[in-house]
């Protein structure tokens, strides 16, 4: 992390694409070229909105399954990602992923392997990701946009597995909670898997963001649960469930 002290040393190297796109941000621009713009881009999400409503409206009781796209097939969480894919499917659900590498992969694989459904969320960008080949082809789906993938997610999810993974990990991980604390969503379980990964946040959640800002309540560490294996992660979407005597019943 660089120091913020450091006066001219913090100028960051840019790409002339990054460049580009800072540059634009800061230029003038006529009513017309406005109106133009954000019309084309309205129509563009409205598309993937619709795209994404089509392809998922009927696909029955799934669980999302986050996790770095740089996690190799050799990685300990790479292994157990594709374990708790399968379990869930032959409990009748199918698996939700980024449609990427890595985790996302070994999820993807998990499910294909196991005979269920396989979606995935695939996003573009500039140097990841090519989707995997484990996700079943009606059920690949590609967004420009990360609000609107973002949605399909906690939108046709009853479940969410958070796999120790980067940024984009953590945002719709936060993003699911979030909905979930202010009661946009239902409260469907999240599981986070790997306590030495997870512990050092929800230590500093406990202990900064909770007992000293008070910016959340002791409640809201009841929305999510944190284990160390494949089978506990299973078992507690199997629970959640079962108390209100609901199961998966579509068809693969």
């Amino acid at each position: 992390m660089k120091d913020q002290n450091n006066g001219n040393n913090n100028r960051q190297e840019l790409t002339p694409d990054e460049e580009r796109k800072i540059r634009q941000a800061f230029k003038a621009k006529d009513w017309n070229e406005i109106k133009s713009n954000d019309s084309w881009a309205i129509f563009k999400i409205m598309g993937e909105f619709v795209s994404g409503f089509e392809k998922l409206a009927s696909i029955g009781p799934c669980v999302s399954i986050f996790g770095s796209a740089r996690t190799d097939p050799d990685n300990k969480y790479y292994k157990m990602a594709e374990e708790i894919a399968a379990s869930l499917t032959e409990q009748g659900y199918g698996i939700i992923t980024g449609g990427g590498p890595g985790i996302m992969e070994a999820a993807n694989k998990g499910a294909r392997k196991a005979g269920g459904k396989s979606v995935g969320l695939n996003i573009i960008l500039p140097h990841e990701q090519a989707s995997n080949i484990y996700i079943d082809q009606d059920k690949l789906i590609t967004f420009d946009y990360f609000f609107v993938r973002k949605v399909m997610f906690v939108r046709y999810s009853q479940g969410f597995i958070g796999m120790p993974g980067g940024f984009g990990t953590f945002d719709e991980i936060f993003e699911a909670i979030t909905l979930m604390q202010t009661h946009k969503i239902g409260r469907f379980p999240i599981v986070l898997v790997g306590k030495e990964f997870w512990g050092g946040m929800i230590k500093w959640l406990e202990d900064i963001v909770y007992k000293v800002e008070g910016n959340i309540s002791e409640d809201d560490f009841e929305l999510f649960h944190i284990v160390d294996s494949a089978q506990d992660a299973v078992d507690i979407i199997e629970e959640f469930y079962a108390q209100f005597l609901l199961s998966p019943n579509f068809e693969f």
